[in-house]
């Protein structure tokens, strides 16, 4: 299984360039990966009686989630389906697509990692990780369904399914936790070994069905899947017939055995269904689109499986799995030869279409023969499955008398309307309709070729075979059928032929009534008031949430968010204060130990810091202001020195020396001081805001620190590091190796402000890496009249410095900054290699790193910025952030827990003993990514800026010529 999923994974990875290089023709290529799944599970198909076979992957233990695949009958059936199906889609899409393009590239690259989430889905027996999954198709669904986006209705209909299907999938998390949390277990087969019971575990059950419910697109959620309809038809071939649809559909099958007996299970999915059967079903009748008719169609069948495998009885089941593989067979079909008859010409409207028959018999064969099994006519897989549907609903003892009784009635109802749109679909797209001649659509068609109907045709060809060899099909579906109970019934085998008995009498009046229902509304449809739109549209419902929700949420943003900055951080603060302060007199907490300061040292840092704090309030000039508020920083500095951490310390100091020059590079483009009128609030409330913010930051500091009870964790963090992370230095192996899953969350989050800066600054296109010397003087030779091009006469320590303003240059900067940058550098390097076992890591050897470049900066300029880095800072985030997720993987591979790390020892002739530790990449990462951060702010508020003030100070007849230079410099044009 697990290699099965790997497969898929770097096929979908290979898929871009291979229909890159081959073209459509790659697509078939592509179908390799699945099909050999296909015939590697049915090699290994779970024997009867023998444990089902599981393979595991160690990750994160503590939350329980561990990669556990499961292979049992239902995961193996629901396997053929996503893996034979996709696989077919697959050769479609080779004669679907006309001219291959890049976003078809990806397209077929999408298609194929939904192969691997459905797998990975249906296999998965750990309910976190299928939720992962789960999620995964939901996002592939979103863009393949939006593939035409420059559609609205494609568009709409994408976001349509996300919004829906995320929200059941919320919901369902939530009862994922519930459930796994009271089972003591996340794993499925561990809690269906011994369900646990209770309220809380029924509402966790229906929290589960809600996101099976939504993804199968059961009433009220049913709506999404006919607007998906506006995918490119291999996506509603796979996705809407044969897997995504199919997923809420496993999903109650796999906790029925558990759960079926429950009576909010019985409402949820037995009600729901039943109503869901029948209102898609009538709906199908109303539409003109032979899409259309299909996807409400769906909906009408997905409600009959819903019913069937959530009853709960061994025959029902039975029933619902044959229906669940005849269903993605003759719906996989169809589709396919809708997609044909759209690509051959040009229109699936019905109305449009007369003596397509004729013009191409054999694709109204496929269509026929596909149509019989969904109408469960006989010699078809359908026809067996509707059989033992209706004769097993009828006698089951998981249901009272009457209710089994209104249920068969209403299934036989829906089969009714299965059948009449079965035959509108038929005498719709293929029928004469009175014509003697084809209309002028299928007179101007190009026939389909035998390869573009070779899937539907096999699919068709296969839902007839497995009607005669449903005895064998049954006997393998068995195995899970009889991990439900029995209710003192025998089962039933599958079979063509039970006799005349009550589901064939059924079957009867299923055929008669539903010609019977098609001919009546054919010529009554105008009486019948189908012509306008139904009453209770749900999609009109979906659109007037959505409007009352952006009613709701701008009613509320505008009391909370009045557009002013101080307003907003005074309610943040002000909650921050009222609320642990509500706690703290509410709750249990009610010693403190307060200790004085050690020594008369502490005593002046404090009051220093306290002083600076107090003048940052009183300083109307802004950049006087920040280096106060610096102060308190170097002072919280000292202070972690004193107390013996200087990991701390130095992250410190380097963290608020880096903080400075930021806030110096952005106050240079704002007044030295506030102008009155910018003045607003009013004062003594803003000080006694800020006052009770202090105290309540203390209080609640002592009142932590006395609430210590047992002995105290970092009392083993020195050993615990030593041990499990083969380091001295306690701090650096908690982020890199003890604690890696959150530094590579902050990490994340360094990249996402990083970005963020840029963006703003960056307003229309990327500025990428910093301008260089020989851009300057390219530039100069091409614009003579440009004053920033003309090198200075003065002698000149930087290469940058010569393109500055004599004004703004210092030649003691200068000589100090050629002096001492390389000192920094290999200071950093130092950093980053001793951080391990000494003060220092990744993130210090990157501030120092970014310290050296802001001198760099300073000292001569944006070009000499250019000079000491010319890469683009994305490309450092990005391979910083590469390194980083790779060593979370590489553990994965190695079968070790994610972001793990390992020892090499190695003894070399000059060095000698060497220890390498594995979190030393890791920690590269985040050296790259502290770089790329540095460089990014400066190239974002550094030399962005500069070019923009060169622009405006520019004048008079050079004005042109400095804005171009500008332009070409912020645009990116330059050319390296």
């Amino acid at each position: 299984m697990i290699a099965i999923l790997v497969a898929l994974a770097l096929t979908a990875l290979a898929a871009p360039a291979i229909i890159s290089w081959l073209g459509r023709r790659g697509f078939y290529l592509l179908a390799v990966a699945p099909a050999a799944s296909m015939v590697a599970v049915i090699a290994d198909w779970p024997s009867e009686g023998a444990p089902p076979r599981t393979e595991t992957i160690t990750w994160v233990p503590a939350l329980q989630m561990d990669i556990v695949l499961r292979m049992d009958t239902l995961a193996a059936v629901m396997s053929i389906l996503v893996l034979g199906v996709g696989a077919l889609v697959l050769c479609y899409c080779a004669e679907y697509f006309d001219e291959i393009k890049r976003r078809v590239a990806g397209f077929a690259a999408q298609m194929v990692a939904f192969t691997f989430a459905m797998f990975g889905l249906v296999t998965s027996d750990n309910m976190i990780v299928l939720y992962i999954f789960w999620e995964a198709t939901t996002v592939l669904s979103f863009l393949l369904v939006g593939f035409y986006a420059q559609r609205a209705t494609s568009r709409r209909a994408a976001t349509q399914a996300l919004l829906v299907t995320t929200a059941g999938g919320l919901a369902m998390l939530a009862g994922i936790v519930m459930l796994g949390e009271r089972a003591g277990s996340y794993l499925l087969s561990d809690i269906l070994a011994d369900p646990p019971s209770g309220m809380l575990i029924s509402i966790a059950v229906v929290l589960i069905l809600i996101g099976a419910i939504s993804k199968s697109a059961i009433v009220p959620f049913h709506f999404w899947l006919p607007g998906a309809m506006a995918a490119p038809t291999p996506v509603s071939a796979y996705l809407h017939a044969a897997a995504m649809v199919k997923a809420g559909i496993f999903l109650v099958a796999r906790l029925a055995p558990g759960f079926s007996d429950d009576v909010a299970w019985q409402v949820t999915v037995v009600g729901l269904g039943l109503l869901t059967m029948v209102l898609g079903g009538w709906r199908s009748l109303r539409e003109f689109d032979l899409k259309l008719i299909l996807a409400f169609g769906t909906v009408s069948q997905l409600g009959f499986l819903m019913v069937l495998v959530g009853i709960g009885d061994t025959n029902v089941a039975l029933a619902g799995i044959a229906m669940l593989v005849a269903h993605a067979l003759f719906k996989a079909s169809l589709f396919m030869v809708v997609g044909i008859i759209d690509h051959s010409t040009g229109t699936r409207d019905v109305r449009k279409l007369a003596r397509l028959g004729a013009a191409s018999p054999a694709l109204a064969i496929i269509a026929s023969v596909s149509a019989a099994s969904m109408a469960g006519l006989p010699i078809t897989i359908g026809f067996v499955g509707k059989e033992a549907a209706l004769g097993a609903v009828a006698e089951t003892g998981a249901l009272t008398t009457w209710q089994s009784v209104a249920a068969t009635a209403i299934l036989v109802f829906g089969s009714i309307l299965t059948m009449a749109y079965t035959v509108r679909f038929l005498a719709g797209a293929f029928g004469r309709k009175v014509r003697r001649e084809p209309s002028l659509a299928v007179a101007k068609m190009h026939h389909p070729s035998a390869a573009f109907m070779a899937p539907a045709g096999l699919l068709a060809l296969l839902g007839v075979a497995a009607g005669f060899a449903s005895g064998p099909l049954g006997s393998l579906f068995e195995p899970y059928a009889k991990t439900l109970p029995a209710h003192g019934h025998e089962i039933e085998h599958l079979a063509l032929w039970h006799g005349f008995k009550l589901p064939l009498l059924l079957t009867a009046i299923v055929i008669v009534g539903g010609v019977t229902v098609f001919l009546l509304l054919r010529r009554r449809r105008r009486r019948l008031g189908f012509t306008s739109p139904p009453l209770g549209n749900a999609d009109r419902i979906y659109d007037y949430v959505l409007r009352g929700a952006d009613t709701a949420s701008l009613a509320l943003t505008r009391v909370t968010q009045r557009g002013s900055l101080p307003l907003t951080q005074g309610v943040i603060m002000v909650t921050l204060i009222i609320v642990p302060t509500v706690a703290l007199f509410l709750g249990a907490r009610n010693r403190l130990d307060v200790n004085g300061f050690d020594s008369a040292i502490q005593v002046v840092i404090g009051g220093i810091m306290v002083a600076a704090a107090i003048s940052a309030t009183l300083l109307r000039n802004r950049l006087a202001a920040a280096l106060v508020v610096g102060v308190t920083g170097y002072g919280c500095g000292m202070l972690f020195a004193f107390y013996g951490a200087p990991d701390l310390a130095l992250t410190q100091f380097l963290v608020e020396t880096l903080t400075l020059v930021i806030f110096v590079l952005v106050l240079r483009k704002l007044p030295a001081e506030a102008e009155a009128r910018h003045t607003t609030g009013f004062k003594p409330l803003r000080a006694l805001i800020g006052l009770a913010f202090g105290a309540l930051l203390v209080v609640v500091g002592l009142f932590a620190a006395g609430a210590r009870s047992t002995i105290p964790m970092h009392v083993d963090i020195p050993e615990a590091a030593y041990k499990l992370g083969n380091g001295a230095n306690a701090v650096n192996v908690l982020l890199v190796d003890i604690r890696a899953w959150d530094t590579l969350g902050e990490v994340s989050v360094l990249l996402v402000a990083a970005t963020g800066v840029a963006s703003m600054v960056f307003r229309h296109r990327r500025f990428g890496s910093a301008p260089r010397v020989a851009d300057a003087a390219r530039l100069q030779g091409a614009n003579p009249d440009i004053d920033d091009g003309i090198p200075s006469a003065r002698t000149t320590w930087l290469r940058g410095s010569d393109f500055r303003d004599p004004r703004h240059r210092s030649m003691v900067l200068e000589a100090t900054t050629r002096l001492i940058f390389p000192t920094m550098v290999v200071a950093s390097i130092y950093f980053f290699y001793a951080g391990h076992n000494a003060p220092g890591g990744g993130f210090a050897g990157g501030l120092t790193m970014g310290m050296a470049l802001v001198l760099r900066y300073l000292a001569g300029g944006r070009y000499e910025l250019g000079e000491a880095i010319p890469i683009d800072a994305g490309r450092i985030l990005g391979l910083g952030l590469g390194l980083s997720v790779s060593t979370a993987i590489a553990s994965v591979l190695a079968g070790a827990p994610a972001l793990s790390s390992a020892t090499l020892e190695v003894t070399l002739p000059v060095l000698g003993h060497i220890k390498l530790v594995t979190a030393l990449f890791f920690d590269l990462g985040v050296y790259l990514i502290v770089v790329g951060l540095v460089l990014d702010v400066l190239r974002s508020l550094g030399a962005r800026l500069d070019i923009e003030e060169t622009a405006t100070t520019a004048a008079g007849s050079r004005a042109a010529n400095d804005a171009a230079f500008a332009e070409r410099e912020i645009d990116g044009t330059v050319t390296r």
